[in-house]
């Protein structure tokens, strides 16, 4: 989530600095699929606001962001977009270099956190592999004085004296990842196989409910709020081919098989929650071409047993099965290209006490692009999506202490739909660049969490709900070129997005964890060996909350990169970078956040780093 929530449209929702899934268009959760090389991360993060993503952004080779046409190729639920995080675990050719890689080291002083990063390839003959590998580990950090927000203490009636603070306690995180992979490549395609490993302990801030019931037992070595353990297993295979048949050009075979299992510690030690999530996804899929049409067929099937176990489970144990037929066809004419897509979703669900739900779910999209001159172009998308309830929506029974709530699922939901409008203007000259991008996306049996006024087991009751919802928005991007130094531009780049979310429902419309409007200007140049940029982002105030949602002020943030690099000899270059965060020392809270009234972001931070690739 932090890795893309700069750009344009995309948004986090943080949770401290251990976790953050991406927002995209203001949508969340199960509408935004994340993926590992086109296979499910399957891990929990969607469950819970305090669940990581179980992949490091250190390893990642290239995060590609779909919306549109090109979702239907991996979830009918993906109303929002798609996540796909390369990796490049498993080779698809043999590498130019017999040997090659990279090692990165950072400090960081607000947390005192360090982060070594190796990264190794290779290949001979027939043969590659890869191997990668991080450690990072950080103290709680810094944050500009208050945990609190102003208004929450204003609510509370409590003295600003009570809650100083010069760290954030609870924003620890050590977390360590290895992973293996390699191919067998021939002239017919490749073979490869992958493994990989993630041991995670984070803490997890903003529980006051736990920091009150375990008062004084902080002494046996847990501080004061609650742990994370996570562990982690994943196994990959991948199967390549070239021109099969003389009607198809390729054919792609995924698996992914995930281990994945964690427990949340009290701040006395006790285990609470034992949570495991034993699952598979598989996808195959053939491009051909049929003189018309460029076209992509496949089928796709995932199995997960998930279980939840313990005092604060609040969801009960789920089997669920998702089997899928999609295909995507791209065609071009003289004054315009289509692409457009169909997809065919089965869900079941098999909860260990409640009753069986199915469901059967239908999605199409089809896009445009136009040149309109030389250098304007326009895009249009119009999709209709229809998602089946997770789990979480529709079994939910319990106390949820991360999001301060007792939770209330909806066997009796029914799948939600959406029709997506979106329209891009894009132009492009040696000096200019712009897109301007303008959505609609109007829901029926939206899905969302409604306060109902009740208290259970001294937490507000929050029901899982359907009614109609509508989602406008706009993202600007523009980046000009004002003048070069030695063929090196300094380059002024802006940007600009909002989204309004409304539900269909009498009184109070708006959904939470809105994300609120932002503004950024930035400027980036490089003299020789020397590069850097500057960025500002203005997040404004979000006043629009939901029931029981306290508003959230506006922020600025400014940041600062510069970077040097020496070339060691032909194939060994040496980085140095610093990087500034947040140089105003602003109290920044995310609104997207769950616990943005009692977790800002951190103060002021300096990372100093290197990076040597060879």
């Amino acid at each position: 989530g932090a890795t893309l929530s700069k750009q344009p449209g995309i948004h986090s929702a943080p949770f401290g600095n251990a976790v953050g899934r991406p927002i995209i268009h203001g949508l969340s959760g199960a509408r935004v699929k994340i993926m590992e090389d086109r296979i499910d991360t399957l891990d929990l993060s969607v469950t819970s606001g305090d669940h990581a993503v179980s992949i490091e952004p250190f390893i990642v080779e290239r995060i590609e962001v779909l919306k549109g046409t090109g979702t239907l190729l991996y979830g009918s639920g993906a109303i929002g977009g798609v996540v796909d995080i390369h990796t490049g675990r498993i080779p698809h050719q043999i590498p130019k270099k017999s040997f090659s890689g990279g090692i990165e080291t950072r400090y960081n002083d607000s947390a005192n956190a360090n982060t070594t990063s190796v990264k190794l390839n290779g290949g001979k003959n027939h043969f590659a592999w890869h191997l990668d590998a991080t450690k990072k580990d950080s103290d709680n950090y810094k944050i500009p004085g208050f945990a609190e927000s102003s208004r929450l203490r204003a609510l509370e009636g409590e003295s600003d004296e009570e809650h100083m603070s010069d760290v954030l306690p609870g924003s620890f995180f050590d977390f360590e990842s290895a992973a293996v992979g390699g191919s067998y490549i021939q002239d017919w395609g490749f073979i490869g196989l992958s493994v990989s490993r993630t041991d995670a302990d984070y803490g997890l801030p903003g529980h006051s409910e736990h920091e009150e019931e375990h008062e004084g037992e902080e002494e046996e070595g847990h501080g004061e709020t609650p742990t994370l353990i996570l562990k982690q297993t994943r196994s990959d295979f991948e199967l390549g081919l070239k021109d099969p048949f003389s009607t198809i050009s390729s054919i792609n075979v995924r698996l992914g098989v995930n281990d994945y299992a964690h427990q949340e510690i009290e701040p006395n030690g006790e285990v609470a929650t034992r949570f495991t999530n034993k699952a598979w996804e598989s996808r195959a899929e053939a491009l051909f071409d049929n003189g018309s049409w460029s076209n992509v067929v496949g089928v796709q099937h995932s199995q997960r047993k998930f279980s939840a176990l313990g005092e604060e489970a609040f969801i009960q144990p789920v089997d669920t099965k998702e089997s899928a037929l999609f295909w995507l066809g791209e065609r071009s004419f003289s004054s315009i290209d289509i692409k457009a897509g169909l997809r065919v979703n089965e869900t079941q669900h098999k909860p260990s006490i409640a009753a069986d739900r199915n469901f059967t779910n239908y999605s199409a999209s089809i896009g445009s692009v136009i040149p309109i001159t030389d250098h304007w172009t326009i895009n249009t998308i119009i999709d209709y999506s229809s998602r089946a309830p997770v789990a979480e929506e529709l079994y939910s029974e319990g106390p949820h202490l991360t999001t301060n709530s007792f939770e209330r699922g909806n066997i009796s939901l029914d799948s939600e739909s959406a029709i997506n409008l979106s329209a891009m203007l894009q132009y492009e000259d040696e000096r200019w660049s712009a897109s301007v991008t303008t959505y609609q996306t109007t829901f029926s049996d939206f899905i969302y969490q409604q306060a109902t006024g009740e208290q259970l087991d001294d937490l507000p009751v929050f029901d899982y709900q359907q009614n109609d919802a509508t989602f406008l928005g706009a993202d600007i991007e523009l980046a000009a070129k004002l003048f070069q130094q030695s063929n090196k531009p300094i380059q002024l780049k802006a940007l600009f997005d909002f989204v309004d979310a409304e539900v269909d429902i009498s009184g109070n419309q708006h959904l939470p964890r809105t994300p609120p409007t932002r503004y950024g200007l930035g400027l980036e140049a490089q003299w020789g060996r020397f590069s850097g940029s500057i960025d500002y982002l203005r997040v404004d105030d979000q006043l629009d909350t939901a029931d029981l949602e306290l508003a959230t002020d506006a922020y600025n943030d400014l940041s600062a990169y510069a970077e040097f690099k020496h070339a060691l000899n032909d194939t060994v270059a040496l980085t140095s970078f610093l990087q500034g965060k947040n140089l105003t020392n602003d109290e920044q809270r995310v609104h997207t956040s769950f616990i943005k009234d009692f977790a800002p972001a951190p103060a002021r931070t300096i990372e100093v780093g290197f990076r040597l690739v060879f």
